[in-house]
């Protein structure tokens, strides 16, 4: 075919010919970029989905397809460039489809002004690859027969063999075809065939699609696994992994405040530098939130310009003041709990440069005053005696709730259960009856809220009769079986929620008793907080849940518990595949149950069981609250406090006697355990049994004493000149004083051989 060059008369240079040669050399060329119109042309017979010449119709659209191609080509050629795909970028084709119009009203003749004609040569024009569209042109030109005929040019088999693994995934079709022609975007967009197609390629495409349109492209993320699945990919992680924030450097960290440029954030940067080996990275992250955040950005915006680490007292004491309440923009000041930590946390900052530069000259520049004296930090014990006192309080309000928490629980999860194996057996359109109320079991396409399409490939639908709500059973099922297993093992176990989110199959080992041979289970913790594993030993009640777990896992994966890898939201990093026993299937993949969705099953729960405290406001719970209760049961209990604090992964038993909380009851127990021992070895006519109204008294004499505290055993309130040193007013040699009752006894201070 002879074709000429003249440039259609409707067709002038844009503004676009001015558009940046240099990104015009940035772009992709294609092996055919450099051919003539006659040799593109010549391309177009080789295309599958070209027409044959087997019948005079065929052949009519075969010549229609040459001459609309032949249109754009030309069209190409009135614009400057070194080959196809600079002259595509340069006319504009790439970002608009305007052009199209303006291709065709070229021609004069009624029948070659057809559009379709020019659409149908850009599609072979696109089909052979001798132009690569940007994704931009991509979202806007929408053809689904363009891309029905890109899966049979791009590697047919292998689409073919992506739908065989979709399907055994028990992907929808719907969103097998958004797959498909997310891998046909790029593959038109890198001109290789799908066997060709790389991680780097579709991840280029995920982040065009973030910055251009603030999501995720649809069905990448499937197309990214069924990849894997044909071996196409040898990625181990699904692309939400792969695509996961990992830790950021130590620069990074620090200039993400907005501090200016110079020596003083360099120092800064050297500090974490030289910490960051011996901390976790939610700690690095942490130590800059005070250190940069906190304390020296506010510095900067309130004395623009400062350079140095030596503040004057003034510049110091007024960010002391300020650092106590939290500001941020459209919204009324909080005042910040932490304040007290932050003060040590910039003390210890100017402590140990200075130490330091004993040491390394280099640091001696910057061994300045600290402006945090220690009297400023005298309140954090005070601090964390108010955060004790409140943690306690939480444990005695919840703890005796836990009961009901745990039969709402169960019982919600028996009735998901029950409702569900009755919609299976129940056709379609027909009613059934659960517990007196009626529910008709219905199809997705009378499902009213289609974005539940996404949860799961085959889903059980029903609708309330009664109140005419549609109802996802096979979601609310799911959802009340982790609930259920969330809630028993963290009370059972005392686990902390990443503890949790970690555990897996193989954590359940087994150990055989040296003096009877009896096989003990026990379950392994992987450590989060600290670097030590430590064992528990496996009650029945948790042997009973783990189990309940694991068949679940093992009956929806064909007897054997998933492998799936876990992303580290704190230390941002993603583990090994492995067989976690917390994971749930969500849509066409598997995935470790997030901590948002643990928060969102327990305050679910919460709700469902209507607990109150005694202001009559909701009750809540967190995770690290059943750690807490578990705590203080097993102290309760009897089981020392050393064992509980080895138990709970503990590296100091004052750590958890601050979680045990103590009950009133607990503490008059104890003591009358106490002094039956103590009677046990002393004179029999030394103590007698005290009345009714003895410990009616003693009651609320103790309520007034602040023994915790170590104060002395006058009423609290009232002066006392001696301070701790009551021994000097009690009239300890009186012996009938002493021994008189429990009130004599509480009468001296905690300092006394009595405690």
């Amino acid at each position: 075919m002879t074709v000429t060059t003249s440039r259609p008369a409707d067709s002038v240079p844009s503004d676009r010919d001015t558009v940046d040669h240099q990104a015009m050399l940035a772009a992709d060329r294609g092996p055919f970029d450099a051919l003539s119109v006659e040799g593109v042309l010549e391309l177009l017979p080789s295309l599958s989905t070209f027409p044959p010449t087997t019948s005079k119709r065929s052949r009519s659209k075969r010549a229609e397809r040459s001459r609309g191609t032949a249109r754009i080509l030309v069209w190409l050629l009135s614009f400057p460039g070194d080959g196809w795909q600079e002259r595509w970028i340069v006319s504009g084709a790439d970002s608009s489809l305007d052009w199209i119009d303006v291709v065709t009203a070229g021609y004069g003749c009624v029948e070659a002004s057809r559009r379709s004609v020019t659409t149908d040569g850009l599609g072979c024009l696109l089909l052979a690859r001798a132009v690569r569209p940007s994704y931009e042109f991509l979202q806007c030109y929408r053809t689904s027969g363009l891309y029905r005929h890109a899966k049979q040019e791009f590697g047919a088999d292998l689409f073919s063999r992506l739908r065989q693994a979709g399907m055994a995934r028990g992907t929808i079709p719907s969103h097998l075809s958004t797959a498909e022609n997310s891998l046909v975007k790029v593959a038109f967009r890198t001109g290789r065939d799908l066997a060709d197609l790389t991680s780097d390629d579709l991840i280029a495409y995920h982040d065009w699609n973030k910055e251009a349109l603030g999501k995720a492209p649809m069905g990448l993320h499937a197309a990214w696994d069924l990849l894997r699945d044909i071996g196409v990919l040898d990625e181990k992680l699904s692309l939400r992994r792969t695509l996961a924030r990992g830790q950021l450097p130590t620069t990074q960290l620090v200039d993400r405040y907005g501090i200016q440029r110079g020596p003083v954030r360099d120092v800064f940067v050297r500090y974490l530098d030289e910490r960051r080996p011996s901390l976790d990275y939610s700690s690095v992250s942490g130590l800059a939130s005070q250190l940069v955040g906190a304390f020296w950005a506010d510095i900067e915006k309130h004395h623009p310009g400062i350079s140095s680490l030596h503040l004057a007292p003034e510049i110091a004491e007024a960010w002391k003041q300020r650092v106590k309440v939290i500001n941020r923009p459209g919204k009324a000041p909080v005042p910040r709990e932490q304040w007290a930590s932050v003060l040590t946390t910039v003390r210890a900052f100017y402590l140990d440069i200075a130490e330091w530069a004993l040491e390394d000259p280099s640091w001696a520049a910057w061994a300045v005053p600290s402006p945090v004296r220690r009297s400023d930090t005298g309140g954090f014990t005070k601090v964390k005696k108010k955060a004790r006192a409140k943690m306690h309080q939480r444990v005695r309000e919840r703890l005796p709730r836990l009961p009901e928490l745990v039969d709402t629980t169960e019982q919600h999860h028996a009735h998901q259960k029950r409702l569900l194996a009755a919609a299976e057996t129940t056709p379609i359109g027909a009613t059934f009856d659960l517990d007196g109320r009626d529910y008709r079991r219905i199809d997705r396409k009378d499902d009213q809220l289609r974005k539940r399409f996404h949860y799961r490939p085959t889903i059980v639908l029903a609708q309330d009769i009664a109140t005419e709500e549609q109802l996802d059973l096979t979601r609310s099922e799911d959802e009340a079986f982790w609930a259920w297993a969330v809630i028993e093992t963290l009370r059972h176990t005392g686990v902390r929620l990443e503890e949790l989110l970690e555990l897996t199959h193989l954590a359940l080992v087994s150990y055989e008793l040296p003096d009877t041979s009896e096989i003990v289970p026990l379950l392994q913790i992987v450590p989060s907080k600290s670097n030590e594993e430590r064992l528990l030993l496996v009650s029945p009640e948790l042997a009973s849940v783990l189990a309940t777990v694991i068949s679940r896992l093992r009956g929806d994966n064909n007897g054997v518990v998933p492998f799936v890898a876990r992303y580290d939201p704190h230390e941002l990093v993603t583990g090994p595949a492995l067989p976690h026993l917390f994971q749930r299937r969500v849509g066409w993949r598997r995935d470790v149950i997030t901590t948002n969705m643990v928060y969102q099953l327990l305050n679910d729960t919460l709700t469902r069981a209507s607990l109150t405290d005694q202001a009559g406001q909701p009750l809540r719970y967190t995770p690290h609250d059943f750690r807490r209760i578990f705590a203080t049961e097993a102290v309760a209990g009897g089981l020392p406090v050393h064992i509980a604090a080895r138990l709970l992964g503990h590296a100091s038993v004052v750590t958890t006697e601050a979680y045990v909380a103590v009950f009133q009851e607990d503490l008059i127990r104890s003591y009358r355990a106490f002094l039956d021992k103590r009677r046990s070895v002393r004179p029999v006519e030394e103590y007698r049994e005290p009345t009714d109204d003895e410990w009616r008294e003693f009651q609320e004499h103790f309520h007034t004493r602040k023994l915790e505290l170590g104060d002395c055993a006058r009423p609290y309130g009232t002066p006392c000149q001696h301070e701790h040193s009551c021994f000097s007013e009690l009239a300890l040699a009186d012996a009938d004083h002493v021994s008189s009752g429990p009130i004599a006894v509480f009468s001296v201070c905690k300092a006394s051989s009595y405690w």
